[in-house]
């Protein structure tokens, strides 16, 4: 079975999909083996021990997590599933399946889980593209139905053979009523067993997990292939030196190697595109068949990107270091650079008023942008205004 899931979440890394068995037992063996898969591939970030309302869970950058509780300041409700984006011993950010970016102290909050599986009571009022469904014992009509429709797109029924002999067997178990269990879904009480108690069944004994070959060169995973494609798209437009104005083939190639990144880490290629930019050297890497620094930048600029505290800090490097570079060209009397060096502190300026926790954090820090103490009409005006003067003052002082 998890195998058959890892297959088809290669395939179609776009689509949606969920593991579904009895109880959390199982929900828990199912989680790990999955994770396992993704782990080997090299799509996990490092990885980081956390305790969750369920116990220790390890997690990483890349994992499906999933919501236990509701919790209508984070706007999770029980259920809820998404992909983590960044996360330590105190600190979980998670991209949400509906698309909204959240993050929290997981002293805050710590109802999470993996969310690779989940029991089939969880996933009431669930519907994803693909569904993977274990059968054992515990399951009845109720539950089967349920189970077997959460997809959109396809089903498939996984059970044991130590569970069911045969499928009339199965047919059985899945067809009968919830209030007609059978009395061996029941332990016995202890003064009437003479027996000693067995231990625990393994709920997956008897299912036949495909073990993939040994190569030479391990497979790259799907991740390590994607940033390699785009990262040869954006090498390519840049080489011609068109970077604003990509051939249509080019454009074709980049729009398809975005949306394929895209699909196995949702923002990876806002991400990519910040790491190349600050070091052009991971894109020269990633293009040759070398993808891993890329993609530990990327993970770092995922990190960056939903934390205000990171994104402070880099601004301030950022604006000290173009004020440095404007401050050269000026003493050396190079206009044109001095004045695009400007430009770009504006912009900088000017995207402050679209994250305005950033700029709340920034106002504290006007002194390292070169500013007074205290401003008159907010940070991002005093700085484009800062920019604008100092551009207006000539290159003779």
């Amino acid at each position: 079975m998890i195998d058959r899931w890892d297959g088809e979440r290669r395939e179609a890394p776009a689509e949606s999909r969920i593991i579904l068995t009895h109880t959390n037992d199982e929900v828990r063996q199912l989680n790990l083996a999955a994770r396992n898969r993704l782990r080997n591939a090299g799509e996990l970030g490092q990885e980081f021990a956390v305790q969750t309302g369920r116990g220790e869970r390890v997690f990483a950058a890349g994992d499906r997590v999933m919501f236990l509780h509701n919790e209508r300041g984070l706007g999770v409700k029980n259920g809820s599933r998404g992909i983590v984006e960044s996360v330590n011993q105190v600190r979980m950010a998670v991209l949400l399946d509906d698309g909204r970016s959240i993050a929290f102290d997981l002293k805050d909050y710590a109802q999470v889980d993996h969310g690779y599986a989940a029991t089939v009571h969880k996933a009431q009022g669930m519907t994803v593209d693909r569904v993977h469904v274990l059968a054992t014992p515990g399951l009845d009509r109720h539950a089967a139905y349920v189970g077997l429709s959460r997809h959109r797109a396809g089903v498939g029924l996984h059970y044991g053979r130590d569970d069911f002999a045969d499928q009339d067997r199965l047919a059985a178990t899945l067809g009968r009523e919830r209030g007609k269990d059978m009395a061996s879904d029941y332990p016995l009480p202890a003064q009437v067993s003479e027996k000693a108690p067995e231990p625990p069944r393994n709920p997956f004994a008897g299912l036949r997990l495909g073990v993939a070959r040994a190569t030479d060169e391990p497979e790259r995973s799907p991740l390590a292939r994607a940033v390699e494609r785009y990262a040869r798209a954006m090498l390519d437009i840049e080489r011609l030196g068109r970077r604003g104005d990509p051939l249509p083939h080019q454009a074709a190639a980049l729009r398809t190697a975005r949306d394929g990144v895209n699909a196995i880490r949702p923002l990876a290629s806002r991400d990519l595109a910040s790491a190349f930019g600050a070091d052009p050297q991971l894109m020269e890497e990633a293009a040759r068949g070398r993808p891993a620094a890329a993609i530990q930048a990327m993970q770092l600029e995922a990190e960056i990107r939903v934390d205000a505290a990171q994104r402070a800090d880099r601004f301030v490097a950022e604006w000290q270091k173009e004020t440095l570079r404007w401050q050269g060209y000026r003493q050396n009397g190079d206009v044109v650079r001095a004045e695009h060096t400007v430009d770009r502190m504006r912009d900088m300026a000017k995207d402050l008023q679209r994250d305005p926790q950033l700029e709340s954090l920034l106002r504290n820090r006007r002194i390292e942008l070169g500013l007074k103490a205290s401003g008159g009409q907010g940070l991002s005006h005093d700085l484009q205004d800062h920019s604008a003067l100092s551009r207006g003052r000539g290159l003779g002082r």
